[in-house]
């Protein structure tokens, strides 16, 4: 009896010095050093259990060697809630630290930056370069792309002139990977479509804009003529001042989207006498669609213009503008302003 109480305790020795080692031993794979590659992402398909996601780690030569990692998730089951997604492995040091990374959730993000008082052409191209952004809409125009978001409805009325300019909210976008970019785009439209009902909801009154459509075409306007927020009130008060006396707005930048592919880098006075819809030396009133994309600022200017007598402006040469009331004190404007360039053309 004696002789099986002591092989009886030998063997309880065995077994926790076995279970002890085993544990240091997973103790120590867990802060094992992990191979990570600058950029790495590492996808987590949903139901991946411990052996596949051991089989991943050597795949992806994260470790040589991880067939004890379905030992450690059994061991600390508080690691083993490994949730689907793509995760950036930057700053991953350890196998800890890549099971505590797959259990938080917190997938790679990435951005795009969509800037203001450019043109959709021109944010198309950031979207084309997005990294892991699935791009779906490459083959498809940009009248089908309009198509395929949800614009407001009061677009319906305005027939041929359907374009996406001015219907994005600027701003830098955040993004998963194998988000779409129509999802992305999608986002982009009721940011705007926020804005502007806050914008056209909050408006002064008696302001000559027929619909939430006007206030966006103006803002456009206001945006491309003048980069300086605390100047977009009062350029915004030229055009208002301008709807409601009848005149024409006559514009640069509404005749140089009108022109398209044609525009050089400068307007000639054949450009300002060739008809177009957006030629407002023209055409009475606002052209028909946006011709940029439009901040919140210049939407807030035009819902709440100073009150100026101002029907004119030029620039100044200092990155602003000379506001005037009449054509006299604007062709002195005028005046100033091209010996101010010639000066600074000519060195002087």
């Amino acid at each position: 009896m004696k002789k099986f109480f002591i092989s009886l305790f030998i063997f309880l020795l065995i077994l926790i010095a076995g279970g002890f080692w085993g544990y240091q031993k997973l103790n120590s794979f867990q802060q094992e050093t992990v191979n990570v590659r600058p950029d790495q992402l590492l996808f987590i398909e949903r139901g991946t259990t411990g052996k596949k996601l051991a089989a991943l780690f050597e795949q992806e030569k994260l470790i040589e060697n991880a067939q004890l990692l379905p030992y450690l998730l059994k061991l600390k089951p508080e690691l083993n809630k490994i949730k689907a997604g793509v995760y950036s492995l930057n700053g991953i040091q350890t196998v800890q630290d890549l099971l505590t990374l797959l259990n938080s959730g917190k997938e790679a993000q990435f951005n795009v930056k969509f800037i203001e008082g450019k043109t959709f052409k021109e944010w198309r191209k950031n979207l084309e370069n997005a990294p892991h952004l699935k791009q779906t809409l490459k083959d498809k125009t940009d009248q089908e792309i309009f198509k395929l978001l949800d614009i407001p409805s009061i677009l319906k009325s305005i027939g041929e002139y359907k374009n996406l300019d001015g219907w994005l909210y600027p701003d830098t976008y955040n993004y998963t990977p194998n988000s779409t970019d129509l999802e992305l785009l999608q986002r982009a439209v009721e940011r705007l479509k926020k804005a502007l009902d806050k914008a056209w909801n909050e408006r002064d009154e008696n302001l000559p804009l027929a619909n939430p459509h006007e206030m966006l075409v103006l803002a456009s306007i206001v945006e491309k003529e003048t980069g300086i927020a605390a100047e977009r009130a009062k350029v915004a008060s030229v055009f208002i001042n301008r709807l409601n006396a009848k005149m024409k707005l006559q514009t640069d930048p509404t005749v140089i989207y009108g022109m398209g592919e044609r525009y050089q880098g400068n307007i000639r006075k054949k450009d300002l006498e060739t008809p177009t819809a957006y030629n407002t030396y023209i055409i009475d009133g606002l052209p028909p669609t946006p011709i940029a994309m439009v901040s919140e600022s210049a939407l807030q200017a035009v819902a709440h213009p100073e009150k100026t007598d101002f029907y004119y402006f030029v620039a100044d040469g200092s990155g602003g503008h000379k506001f005037t009331r009449n054509l006299n004190e604007h062709n002195k404007a005028v005046q100033e302003y091209l010996r101010w360039y010639r000066s600074q053309k000519n060195g002087k």
